[in-house]
């Protein structure tokens, strides 16, 4: 989220002059008795008994078909197991930690250059404020508005810029992410597996059945480093990313 959210919420201290008194007035009613604010219920008015109320609607259920059989057909292969755990094998990439390095600096960048228009934009909100009284009022929101843009404008740059920062850091990923099938496969050829499952998703295993340590040996002897591309954008950023294989 941008840092600038924050400034759309001072937004009614420049407008909204008159919201305390109509919240006063509107919470004036809070303390009343309970039995002044419940008005009494129709005597005509018939209510539904607990039983009723409690006992849900089921619309009807569709009737299962009774389907002929289907022509026999060869049996899958015996499950030969192996588990791997993809965040560890992530984690200790010396690949994935360079392309976690960059971003990290591609965004502390970016933060900097955020805090320094959000100090600007705060001074020129001040300043809006101390001239209010010392304006005609169509000039003040006037000055509002052009506030508000300028606001609004920020927020947008920024999202786009940190958008263009994360598609640079996916698209260094998703080449480590390649990488790793690849080798996931030999090493599932190598042992004569045919089912390789994520580790986290096993209740219990023995160590014989774990590829993530020559998993990880093995990527980076392979990918020991990836280049980020310079930040940019797509047609489709608002889309939700592809899952890759660690996901």
């Amino acid at each position: 989220m941008s840092v600038f959210h924050r400034y759309a919420l001072l937004l009614p201290v420049l407008t909204l002059g008159a919201a305390p008194a109509a919240w006063a007035q509107a919470s004036s009613g809070y303390f009343m008795p309970p039995s002044a604010q419940v008005p009494a219920k129709p005597a005509h008015v018939t209510q539904p008994s607990p039983v009723q109320a409690a006992v849900p609607v089921k619309p009807p259920q569709a009737e299962i078909p009774n389907l002929p059989p289907l022509p026999p057909e060869n049996a899958p292969p015996t499950a030969i197991i192996g588990v791997l755990s993809v965040p560890e094998v992530m984690q200790q990439s010396t690949a994935a930690q360079a392309v976690q390095a960059e971003i990290q600096k591609r965004q502390a960048v970016l933060k900097k250059e955020e805090d320094t228009a959000q100090a600007g934009l705060q001074a020129q909100q001040q300043q809006i404020l101390a001239e209010r009284g010392k304006m005609p009022q169509a000039e003040f929101e006037k000055k509002v508005q052009d506030w508000q843009n300028q606001v609004a404008a920020a927020q947008t740059k920024f999202q786009e810029e940190n958008q263009s920062i994360q598609n640079a850091g996916q698209a260094a990923l998703s080449k480590i992410e390649a990488e790793l099938i690849g080798i996931i496969r030999q090493e599932a050829q190598a042992h004569g597996m045919n089912l390789i499952l994520h580790r986290e998703q096993v209740v219990l295993n023995v160590a014989a059945f774990d590829l993530t340590d020559e998993t990880v040996k093995e990527l980076n002897k392979l990918l020991p480093h990836v280049t980020v591309p310079p930040d940019f954008n797509t047609p489709d950023d608002t889309s939700q990313p592809e899952q890759g294989v660690g996901q």
